[in-house]
C-alpha cells in the first residue's frame, strides 16, 4: 500500500467519522425514481445503500416505476396519459403498474442480494421487506379529468414500518397503496417517500434524481458562475417555487422541490436532491460536507461565531494536522481553552471547518490574526474568506487600524486579499520580543478602512 493512498486515506476518513457517529439510529427516506433503475445504476445505488445502512442508518427506499410502466403501455400499443403530471391509471395501466413493480421489486431484493468476495457488499446482510404499508384514496375527478386508478397516501402503518426497521431490514416500497376494501391505487414515487418520511419524522428525506439540485440562480443556465445551491433555506425554496410554474416533469425545478418543501414544513429535518448520473452521490451527499447536491433546511446549518469553550475540541482536532506538518505552531489545550474568546469559527452541522483567533496589541492600534486554518474538506468555498471578514469587524469594532500575521506557507493566500509584506521590526515591540527568528515567518499587514 503506498505513502500517497496513506497520506489521503487517513485524514478523509477521520474527517468522515463526525458523520457516521451523527448518522447512527437515524431514519433516512430515499426515493429513486426508475429512470435511476432503467438507467442501470441499480448496482452501485445498493452497494452504497448497504454500507450506509452498515454504519447504523435506518433506511426506507421508494422506488418509482415511470418509465417501466411506460415501456410496458407502448409495447400494448396504450399510449401513456398524464394530467398536471399525476397519470390517469386506466385498468390497462394499472396491470402495467402492478407488472413493473414486481419486476423492479424483483431487481432490487436481488441487487441487495449479492455478496460476492472482493465487492463493496462481501460479507454483508442486508434483508429487504416490502409490505402493505401505505394505505391510499383515489384521486377522484379533479377539474374534469377522471383519474381512475390513481390514488393519494391517506395512511402509513408507521408501527409496522419501525418494527420492520428494529429488525435491521431495509423497508422496501413500492408506489401503490390499497384502500380499505382492497382496491389497489398507483401512487407517485415523490409522494409516498414525502408522505413516509414525514409521518416516520425521518431525519432525512433523499431523492435521488434525474437532475443534480437547484441551481444558485434557478432562473439561469448552468455554468461554473451559477453551480448548484448545496444548501437552500427554506424560506428561499418557497419564493422559487412561488415564482415558477408547477412542476409536472422530473426534470422541472420544482418537481422533487415541492415535495422537500411540503416534508421540511411537516417536520423532517433535511429534503435533498442529488443526482443519479454522479457515481457514489449518495456518499457524497450523507459524508462529505457541502454534499454535492442541494439540502432544503428550515434553518442555514452553517454558522460563523465567536468560539465558546465547548468549541476547544473542535478547534484542536481541526488544527493538529496543520501544526504537525508545521504550517502552524503548536497550540496546547490549555492555551486555546484560556484564550478562546479569541477564536472565531464556521461550524456547519456541529462540525467546525474553520477557525481563525484575534490577538490585540492596542498601544500600536494593530492585532494578530492567529492559528488561521481551513479543512481541506472545505478549502475553496470561502470559509476563509468569512473568517477573515469577521475578524476585520471585531479589530474595527476596537478601534484598531490594522490587523497582521505571521505565516511560512500561506503568504499568497494574504497577500491577494489585501495584505502587504514588511520588515518582523514593524511589529509590536511585545509581540517582536516572542518572534522566532529561527521560524523566519513573514510578517504580513492589512490596513483596515
Amino acid at each position: 500500500m503506498s505513502a500517497v493512498f496513506n497520506f489521503t486515506f487517513v485524514p478523509w476518513f477521520r474527517s468522515v467519522a463526525p458523520y457516521i457517529h451523527k448518522f447512527r439510529n437515524q431514519t433516512f427516506v430515499i426515493g429513486i425514481p426508475g429512470e435511476a433503475i432503467a438507467a442501470g445504476k441499480l448496482p452501485n445505488l445498493a452497494q452504497d445503500l448497504a454500507l450506509i445502512q452498515s454504519m447504523g442508518v435506518r433506511i426506507v427506499l421508494v422506488h418509482g416505476f415511470r418509465p417501466q410502466v411506460n415501456e410496458q403501455l407502448l409495447a400494448k400499443g396504450h399510449a401513456p396519459r398524464y394530467h398536471n403530471g399525476t397519470r390517469i391509471t386506466d385498468s390497462v395501466a394499472l396491470d402495467c403498474a402492478q407488472e413493473a413493480a414486481g419486476q423492479l421489486r424483483y431487481e432490487i431484493e436481488a441487487a441487495f442480494s449479492q455478496g460476492l468476495p472482493n465487492t463493496p457488499m462481501a460479507g454483508a446482510t442486508v434483508r429487504v421487506i416490502s409490505g402493505n404499508f401505505i394505505t391510499a384514496r383515489p384521486v377522484g375527478i379533479v377539474d374534469g379529468i377522471d383519474y381512475q386508478h390513481s390514488g393519494l397516501v391517506r395512511k402509513v402503518d408507521v408501527d409496522g414500518i419501525l418494527r420492520t426497521l428494529d429488525m435491521g431490514a431495509v423497508v422496501l416500497l413500492s408506489p401503490f397503496g390499497f384502500s380499505p376494501t382492497g382496491e389497489a391505487f398507483n401512487l407517485s414515487m415523490e409522494e409516498v417517500a414525502t408522505s413516509v418520511a414525514t409521518a416516520l419524522q425521518a431525519d432525512k428525506l433523499i431523492f435521488v434524481t434525474e437532475i443534480p439540485g437547484i441551481r444558485m440562480d434557478p432562473h439561469a443556465p448552468a455554468s461554473d458562475d451559477n453551480p448548484i445551491d448545496t444548501e437552500l433555506p427554506l424560506a428561499q425554496a418557497e419564493r422559487i417555487l412561488a415564482e415558477r410554474p408547477p412542476g409536472h416533469n422530473p426534470t422541472d425545478t420544482g418537481f422533487y422541490l415541492q415535495h422537500c418543501v411540503k416534508a421540511c414544513k411537516s417536520g423532517v429535518e433535511r429534503s435533498h436532491i442529488i443526482p443519479f448520473a454522479v457515481d457514489g452521490s449518495l456518499l457524497l451527499e450523507v459524508y462529505v460536507h457541502d454534499g454535492i447536491g442541494t439540502m432544503v433546511v428550515d434553518e442555514k446549518l452553517e454558522e460563523l461565531r465567536e468560539a465558546t469553550p465547548d468549541d476547544v475540541g473542535g478547534i484542536l482536532q481541526l488544527i493538529e494536522p496543520f501544526e504537525k506538518d508545521g504550517t502552524l505552531v503548536k497550540r496546547s489545550r490549555t492555551e486555546i481553552e484560556r484564550d478562546i474568546s479569541n477564536y472565531t469559527i464556521v461550524e456547519h452541522d456541529g462540525v467546525i471547518f474553520a477557525c481563525a483567533a484575534l490577538y490585540p496589541y492596542p498601544e500600536a492600534k494593530t492585532a494578530e490574526m492567529a492559528a488561521v486554518t481551513v479543512s481541506p474538506q472545505a478549502q475553496g468555498q470561502g470559509d476563509g474568506e468569512k473568517i477573515l471578514r469577521r475578524i476585520e469587524q471585531r479589530a474595527k469594532y476596537m478601534g484598531l487600524e490594522s490587523i497582521f500575521v505571521l505565516t511560512t506557507r500561506t503568504m499568497h493566500w494574504f497577500i491577494k486579499r489585501g495584505f502587504q509584506a514588511v520588515d518582523p521590526d514593524w511589529l509590536p515591540e511585545a509581540r517582536k520580543r516572542k518572534y522566532n527568528w529561527d521560524r523566519r515567518s513573514m510578517v504580513l499587514v492589512k490596513k483596515l478602512n
